[in-house]
């Protein structure tokens, strides 16, 4: 042992791997922070670790056989240059070893970093996504029947457990019969392309259908159908049986059942649902929507007994009732018929437990009846989209906050390119939660494949206006129509031009609204109104904020069940009570409301308006008491607000209030109990 120490110094092997060790440490900090700057891969940043370790070795035998009688016959620099090519070639050797195996390991390339709009995992073989069908009818008014038939056939496929279902969001963005199918898959995420084409002439159907498996582009099965009206019926069943048929997906009884159910065999009612479909798919504005009860309507007419068509009516109809639309029509008795005679024709068919579930979420307030009736048409339909958003819709209204991440976040990853589905959980989840920055990259990610989204770019100027930062606002708004229907893109601009104190941009912005008869007012109208009525007030008109005031209660008070079910503007209305001067019952109206709701969206709401009446009355302690809980509370307010909204003028010069409006940004904090 004595000689063995002595040949160590005369070697000098320890301060050979004492100056490897400094010296390899600091290569790896500095090969770290540059590997951070420019996202080298992990694969290769571990290479290099893993060539300075074989490298200290290689140093160590080189010191003990150059270092005899404690003369080195290799240099100090020639030393650290053959370390320097071990670390190199050790690097590019563990990066080609870990290259291979990701481009022949599905395992490997499951873990790799995903790019949400180009799903990296291999698709599974029982994925498919069905495209727009080609109107080749002469008449091309007929084109509601191709996109009518591409929807039904979509519906069939979604019942179907052992089948991933692309919705018909994210596929409506692609020609009919594109060239290049393998990237349209790559980009979907799936393995198999269904294509269509429909010509309809006067009573006579011509559809050709053809699944084809993308990668190698190969026809797996196509057919044809010539069909009269009459004898349609039935042609979607067919498809998606023989599309699982072809893709060796097993169906249970149940399923084999309802995908051949034919829901009517009346070829006008079938015309007017598919007309109801076509229209209710057409845009995310609710004048659509309006559209489709219309035909869905005369579908009941010409069938009675046609229970898709019963319940597309109670969920068209519970839509525009919760967000205040054709409130003639759409009501509370409306809504419960419809879903009533669904359940009555068929109880247990996934539509109609969706539109039961509707009718107790959007018109009765009951969430944990409808949360059930969701989940047992999810269960049914497990590839519906439509019917996990209402799940997680739902669930973030009760407060369960995690639930509704995880459902949002299952619907991305069955559906990446779904930008309705990526837009309303950004502005309506994480918004809420204010975790802008995740807002940002999920409508960024929407912009990448529907750059002209308009709700997008709304949202994203609502979140400026929350961060204070009203230019940036502007920048987003100058592509966002002002008056276009569409919730998100009206509030945008009325925010704007009140945190602007422009009344007579709001006047403009609201004229549409004041042009409406009370019957006809639509959530946007009553927000708009009042806001107006504030900023006409706070400019010096308070006889024009009176008469504004005035109108809102008379509408208020004419509203047949009340304005209570309108979740948007309910918690709204003591605005109205305290515009006209009556702050005792403003206040005991929010209080009433902040009690009684379930919904924490609305709880938020009320209490935001209860500190707004006290802040009006002067009750400045009260009202600024109130802040801390905003600050944190989901759906509440940030200092961004604070410093911008004119409701907050009564504490302007207040310290306290001066000091919250300078806080940090609060993001919400998802607890398991969430």
């Amino acid at each position: 042992m004595i000689e063995l120490f002595d040949q160590l110094r005369q070697r000098k092997l320890v301060q050979w791997a004492v100056a490897y060790l400094a010296g390899a440490w600091v290569l790896l900090q500095v090969i770290g922070l540059v590997g951070q700057q420019f996202d080298w891969p992990q694969g290769l940043l571990r290479g290099i670790t893993v060539a300075a370790g074989v490298g200290f070795f290689v140093v160590l035998v080189l010191a003990w056989y150059h270092g005899e009688h404690g003369v080195q016959r290799v240099s100090g620099t020639e030393l650290l240059i053959v370390s320097l090519l071990l670390l190199i070639g050790g690097a590019l050797l563990w990066r080609f070893a870990a290259h291979s195996v990701e481009s022949t390991s599905p395992a490997m390339i499951q873990t790799a970093k995903p790019a949400i709009a180009s799903p990296a995992a291999l698709p599974s073989d029982k994925s498919i996504a069905v495209l727009p069908f080609a109107n080749l009818s002469d008449d091309k008014a007929n084109a509601y029947f191709a996109d009518g038939m591409q929807d039904e056939i979509l519906t069939k496929l979604s019942k179907i457990s052992a089948l991933r279902v692309i919705s018909r969001t994210s596929t409506q963005r692609y020609a009919s019969a594109p060239e290049n199918l393998a990237e349209i898959a790559r980009q979907l995420g799936v393995a198999n392309i269904l294509e269509g084409s429909v010509q309809k002439s006067g009573n006579a159907v011509h559809i050709n259908v053809q699944l084809i498996g993308a990668a190698k582009d190969e026809h797996l099965w196509a057919e044809s159908y010539n069909r009269t009206l009459d004898d349609i019926f039935g042609v979607e069943g067919e498809v998606a049986q023989a599309v699982a048929d072809a893709l060796k997906a097993t169906l249970t009884g149940s399923e084999r059942q309802v995908v051949a159910a034919m829901g009517t065999q009346n070829p006008a009612a079938y015309e007017a649902y598919l007309r109801g479909r076509a229209a209710d798919n057409a845009s995310y504005s609710f004048v659509g929507t309006i559209r489709a009860v219309d035909d869905y309507l005369a579908a009941v007419h010409e069938d009675p007994k046609f229970a898709q068509a019963w319940a597309a009516l109670a969920v068209a109809m519970s839509n525009l009732y919760f967000n205040g639309y054709d409130a003639a029509r759409s009501t509370d008795k409306a809504v419960r018929d419809a879903a009533d005679t669904a359940s009555r024709l068929q109880p247990d068919l996934a539509e109609t437990l969706w539109a039961q579930g509707g009718y107790l979420y959007w018109v009765r307030r009951d969430f944990p009846a409808a949360i059930e009736l969701f989940r047992r048409a999810l269960d049914k339909q497990p590839g519906d989209l439509d019917m996990l958003a209402s799940l997680f819709f739902i669930e973030r209204r009760m407060g369960r906050w995690g639930d509704a991440m995880a459902h949002y976040r299952e619907a991305l990853e069955r559906d990446p390119r779904n930008v309705s589905l990526r837009a309303q959980g950004a502005c309506e989840i994480l918004f809420w939660l204010r975790r802008f920055d995740e807002m940002r990259a999920q409508l960024n990610e929407v912009l990448k494949i529907a750059p002209d989204d308009t709700t997008s770019r709304a949202c994203l100027a609502q979140v400026e206006q929350r961060l204070g930062r009203l230019d940036a606002a502007d920048v987003w708004l100058e592509r966002v129509p002002k008056d276009s229907g569409d919730y998100y893109e009206n509030l945008a601009h009325i925010d704007q031009a009140r945190f602007r104190r422009d009344l007579a941009a709001l006047t403009a912005l609201t004229e549409s609204a004041t042009r409406r008869s009370d019957a006809e007012f639509t959530n946007v109208d009553y927000i708009g109104l009042i806001r107006l009525g504030y900023a006409q007030r706070q400019s010096g008109h308070t006889d024009l904020a009176r008469a504004t005031f005035e109108r809102l209660a008379r509408a208020i008070a004419a509203q047949p069940a009340g304005i209570e079910h309108v979740v948007a503007v309910g918690p709204l209305t003591p605005l109205v009570d305290a515009g006209l001067g009556d702050y005792d019952k403003a206040i005991r109206l929010a209080q009433h409301w902040i009690e009684t709701t379930p919904d924490v969206l609305e709880l938020a709401a009320a209490t935001t308006v209860l500190a707004h009446v006290l802040a009006l009355k002067g009750d400045r302690e009260a009202a600024i008491a109130m802040l801390p809980r905003l600050l944190e509370m989901p759906a509440g307010v940030t200092p961004g607000l604070l410093a911008l909204d004119p409701m907050w003028d009564p504490l302007r010069d207040d310290p306290r209030f001066i000091a919250f409006t300078k806080q940090p940004i609060t993001e919400y904090k998802v607890t398991p109990h969430d």
